[in-house]
């Protein structure tokens, strides 16, 4: 049997929207926003939006958020073992957190990735000057 915390994270789908008036920047709650476009499941967006923003204060004050501590996360989010791992991996899988020395961390990748489709789309398929990007 697998357990669901230790499942591949290698992927996370997130819906992308070709027209301009729904894009993240134009929204009233950004971060909401995102969430939606990665958890088919309002409740769920809601809880991924809560965990990056603890995740995130927790970093800024120099006392991240440990793995060890899950069992005190379920009651924060009030969800259950399998729907925080399931969650937990999504957000691994977009690049949006990463785990490091046993803390769980914002990261990068997300942006990097989405620099990355956007300039090849840009400069391999347009065929337009990436500095014009």
């Amino acid at each position: 049997m697998s357990l669901i915390k230790n499942a591949q994270r290698t992927a996370t789908t997130i819906v992308v929207r070709s027209d301009a008036n729904t894009r993240i920047s134009r929204s009233r709650d950004p971060y909401y926003t995102l969430m939606r476009r990665i958890f088919q499941e309002d409740t769920t967006a809601v809880r991924g939006q809560k965990f990056l923003t603890m995740i995130e204060e927790r970093q800024a004050a120099g006392n991240p958020i440990r793995t060890d501590e899950w069992k005190a996360l379920l009651e924060e989010l009030q969800v259950g073992r399998a729907s925080f791992y399931a969650m937990r991996n999504k957000l691994l899988g977009a690049g949006l957190i990463s785990i490091k020395n046993k803390e769980y961390k914002l990261s990068g990748q997300f942006s990097k990735d989405l620099l990355d489709m956007a300039r090849w789309w840009w400069s391999a398929v347009l065929h337009y000057p990436e500095e014009n990007l």
